[in-house]
């Protein structure tokens, strides 16, 4: 037997209604970056979609593309980068909405849009303090101005504001509101009429209420995995919808050899810092590597399931419970998962 990762489409279901139950009114944008967070896109947004997500975040205009590819135009899918003309150019025949932090960026889609004979929708990021991209806030007057003036000239819709947050501190995310609302009032004084204001992501849009606005961008808790540091998945209402399974491929005096293609692309730091779900329980992971052994077990026999992570059914912890034992975060063990291991849906 190979090693799988099993997904639990239900699981997303059930995940997505308590993400909705939490952030309501506010609209939920389910994000599938990185191959759905390493669930396989296609079932993810076709499984969204039979649960009436409107609105789907893809990092980039290609992930949003291949979304519009699958789900047509029934639902509004946000790129929040686009590297190049040539990408804008892209959003605007897919009819994406897109992220625009840039002056440069922000004529580009205009002229891309006039040249398609079509008004593109945008939402204008402001940087609040966190840095990773956005329009800085010495210079979103001139920037807002002159996307008003684009509106004007019918080659923009600018539905949305929209930012990042650090989520380091209170103090910190405070701060970052407040440029935030200021960034808004600012885009109003200059005559756009945004519609969908989203800053938070998972951890914020569960934690607290403010930071919902209209829409919240949650990808990681519609997964079932919870942020590093934080409160447990059954704190929280969810569960994680990948399992990772191996199986025994060899059985030795005191560790058992397991397929090596399971932990293909997981980092090697975790060999001897975290425990498996096994038949016997909870056991050791002891090496990761060409031959990866886990501690053995009373009866083990090739072809033994060998859970990697999930949801905890067989002594296993989360994605998130073994990432917090070499310093790191859930989503990184779940999209470094090689996509040579076959996904495996129920409930699809």
């Amino acid at each position: 037997m190979t090693a799988v990762l099993r997904v639990d489409l239900d699981q997303l279901a059930a995940n997505i209604a308590r993400v909705r139950d939490v952030v309501a009114p506010a609209e939920l944008m389910l994000v599938v970056k990185d191959d759905g967070y390493g669930h396989g896109l296609g079932p993810v947004v076709l499984r969204a979609h039979r649960e009436g997500v409107a609105w789907i975040g893809a990092f980039d205009v290609a992930t949003g593309t291949r979304v519009r590819e699958i789900l047509g135009e029934t639902v509004r899918i946000f790129s929040w980068i686009a590297a190049s003309r040539t990408e804008a150019a892209a959003a605007v025949a897919a009819d994406l909405d897109l992220g625009v932090g840039d002056a440069g960026l922000l004529e580009d889609v205009a002229a891309e849009a006039a040249a398609a004979g079509t008004r593109a929708r945008v939402h204008l990021k402001i940087d609040t303090g966190l840095h990773r991209n956005g329009v800085r806030p010495e210079e979103w007057p001139a920037f807002v101005a002159r996307a008003a003036e684009l509106s004007d000239a019918g080659r923009l819709d600018v539905v949305g504001i929209w930012s990042h947050i650090a989520e380091a501190s209170d103090h910190d995310d405070d701060e970052s509101r407040a440029a935030f609302d200021s960034a808004v009032e600012s885009a109003r004084a200059a005559g756009l009429t945004p519609t969908v204001r989203h800053l938070a992501a998972s951890a914020a849009s569960f934690a607290r209420a403010e930071f919902r606005y209209d829409m919240v961008r949650v990808g990681a808790f519609c997964y079932g995995i919870r942020s590093a540091g934080g409160p447990a998945e059954h704190e929280l209402g969810l569960r994680p919808i990948g399992t990772l399974e191996a199986h025994v491929t060899a059985v030795g005096d005191r560790e058992v050899t397991i397929d090596a293609g399971a932990l293909d692309g997981l980092p090697s730091t975790l060999a001897a810092r975290t425990t498996v779900g096994t038949p016997g329980g909870a056991r050791l992971l002891t090496t990761i590597g060409a031959q990866s052994t886990v501690e053995k077990w009373a009866d083990a026999a090739p072809g033994d399931a060998v859970i990697v992570y999930g949801p905890g059914d067989e002594g296993e912890g989360s994605a998130t419970d073994l990432a917090e034992r070499i310093g790191t975060i859930g989503e990184e063990l779940a999209v470094r998962v090689s996509p040579l291991v076959p996904r495996i849906y129920s409930g699809a």
